[in-house]
């Protein structure tokens, strides 16, 4: 199969290194400094390199500020029986543009990246294939995704927008609540140095995909929850409540079993 994949960023480059090796791809990015690492694929930085390679799959895996752009860019070059696909995070406003493109389509979202996860052990890992898409192109990727022994599950785009507020905004509204008012320790503790490790891979991460996470319609009920759960331990702890305390923890560890 003739794959294109937008975006030579770190996504893209993991794409095209697992695709690489038994199918025809290339990768396209206006940055040509962002293609010289990588390899065993074709390079394109112009339209008219891939309307002669008519590629029947497109990748999109640029970042999320840019994923509706990088389709925009290159669609009026592709094959009409073109299969086009997302790997975003974020599928704010992408079901309306999949349905008024005249395009097949699928979508999905590894539920990893190379900031925290081990890409060369992805058994503990998820992916999410979005129902609302075509079959073929969902067959292609559980196929891809089972190879990297990902656990695959399978929603729709209302579905996994609710599946990433919980997901992802509660740990990253945590971290950046500890990150705020933490002070930097000249002897920190092993629990210490585990969140300012998971606090700096997180805050690494491109500013717009953070925004756009947190400004899911989603995301202010859990951000609430937090809140209610911080008052409840607040006072817990201001009343030095031994009691209270047992049973606060009684009921979170009952949660992560």
């Amino acid at each position: 199969m003739r794959i294109l994949i937008l975006g030579a960023g770190k996504m893209g480059s993991f794409f095209t290194d697992i695709l690489s090796f038994q199918h025809e791809t290339a990768v396209f990015d206006v940055n040509p400094h962002q293609l010289r690492f990588v390899y065993n694929t074709y390079r394109f930085t112009t339209l008219d390199e891939i309307k002669d390679f008519e590629p029947e799959l497109v990748i999109n895996a640029a970042t999320v500020k840019y994923t509706l752009d990088a389709f925009r860019t290159v669609l009026p070059v592709l094959p009409k029986d073109c299969i086009i696909s997302d790997i975003a995070s974020v599928k704010t406003g992408l079901k309306k543009f999949y349905e008024e493109s005249g395009f097949r389509y699928v979508s999905s979202h590894p539920m990893f990246g190379p900031t925290f996860a081990s890409l060369s052990n992805l058994s503990s890992e998820n992916a999410i294939i979005i129902s609302e898409g075509d079959h073929l192109g969902k067959i292609f990727f559980k196929d891809l995704y089972q190879t990297l022994h990902l656990n695959i599950f399978e929603y729709t785009f209302d579905e996994h927008d609710e599946t990433v507020a919980y997901s992802l905004s509660i740990p990253f509204v945590s971290t950046f609540v500890f990150s705020a008012v933490m002070k930097h320790q000249e002897a920190p503790g092993t629990t210490f140095k585990k969140h300012m490790a998971i606090a700096k891979g997180l805050l690494s991460e491109d500013d717009y995909l953070l925004q756009e996470i947190l400004f899911n319609p989603r995301t202010p009920a859990q951000v609430e929850n937090i809140r209610t759960e911080l008052k409840n331990l607040l006072e817990i702890i201001n009343n030095k409540d031994a009691e209270g305390m047992k049973k606060y923890l009684t009921k979170i560890r009952e949660k992560i079993k």
